[in-house]
């Protein structure tokens, strides 16, 4: 198998994000890297299921988190009878997809996979944990592999050195459209807002970008629409945790205000992903609440004084007249012609 990894940043590295190994998962925690880095050890895969939800991993992360916790239940299970052993692993899965509350529809297709191919090794008499992390690596490169032209859709947009305006941390789609801008020799700049309260873009996005070699600004959260103004920004990207199939992006919390600003600047905004055939429309989705003490701390620092209230949504919502268009596995498509998608 060729590894689609091949020429991005640390972060991107498959050992990097999260890896199956000797009865344990190991994730390398996002919510520190670059400060220090260190790495989540989990024993179970409640362990792991803890971790998705406690933020260690974020973005795609999850997804391969996931899938190597399935694996890791897997160890956890053996010696069981066999019927027992399933019982087990669809709890498993239940419990890592359903570790956050607004992309459990997708994370069930990683966890479902390895499920099954683990059922099939348990047919035939083969080590199921062996099947199970085979399962879990081929997910993961398809995953890469599979956005890979989605990066070259965003890529062929931009500019001869070009500057783009990101959001979060949008792990494969960003990743490859940068892998395609330095196939392309398109030397482009990267403004990444910093994305609090886990400050994904000044962390995530931005290292990886500078890892790959890219010149690379971050800019504070209430900073976007005035640096629309001032730099020649060409378009705005970001990926999508959901994309329901009335066609609007649901995203790291801060994306609407973004396009809200672009919209008014006159600059594309182009999201990333697949429609979801679970979220028909925007109603379907749940926005997850997390602690509201964290938006009172910068990292381990905190801002308040004690009694101030906190609010956390984690996503908010883009509707599709703010986006220009979304880049799909299927090709570029407006957000209103999504059903395109499924036929």
């Amino acid at each position: 198998m060729k590894r689609a990894d091949e020429g991005l940043g640390f972060i991107m590295k498959y050992e990097n994000v999260a890896w199956y190994e000797d009865g344990k998962v190991r994730i390398l925690d996002r919510r520190i890297y670059p400060i220090r880095i260190e790495y989540v050890v989990c024993e179970k895969h409640e362990d792991v299921a803890r971790a998705i939800a406690d933020m260690v991993t974020q973005s795609g992360g999850p997804y391969t988190a996931a899938g190597m916790g399935m694996v890791l239940a897997c160890y956890e299970s053996e010696g069981q009878k066999e019927q027992e052993r399933i019982a087990f692993l669809e709890k498993a899965a239940y419990t890592l997809s359903h570790a956050r509350p607004t992309t459990s529809a997708k994370m069930q297709k990683f966890t479902g996979s390895v499920l099954d191919a683990a059922k099939q090794a348990m047919q035939r008499g083969d080590n199921v944990v062996d099947a199970a992390l085979e399962q879990a690596i081929g997910d993961l490169n398809d995953r890469y592999n599979r956005y890979e032209p989605v990066g070259q859709i965003i890529a062929s947009l931009i500019p001869k050195n070009g500057t783009i305006l990101t959001q979060c941390w949008a792990e494969t789609d960003i990743a490859m459209t940068l892998r395609a801008c330095r196939n392309m020799g398109n030397e482009i700049k990267v403004i990444c807002a910093e994305t609090r309260p886990y400050f994904q873009g000044a962390r995530l996005t931005a290292s990886c970008a500078y890892d790959m070699g890219f010149d690379v600004t971050v800019i504070s959260d209430n900073m976007p629409a005035y640096t629309m103004k001032m730099k020649p920004i060409d378009l705005f990207t970001s990926a999508a945790d959901v994309i329901s199939c009335d066609g609007y992006v649901v995203n790291k919390i801060g994306t609407f205000q973004i396009a809200l600003a672009a919209k008014y600047w006159g600059i594309p905004y182009y999201a990333t992903g697949n429609p979801n055939e679970a979220h028909p429309t925007i109603d379907t989705v749940v926005i997850e609440e997390r602690d509201p003490e964290l938006t009172l701390h910068a990292m381990d620092i905190k801002l308040t004084l004690d009694g101030v209230k906190g609010y956390y949504p984690a996503f908010d919502i883009t509707p599709p007249e703010l986006i220009t268009g979304i880049a799909t596995v299927k090709g570029l498509m407006k957000p209103t012609e999504l059903d395109a998608f499924f036929k």
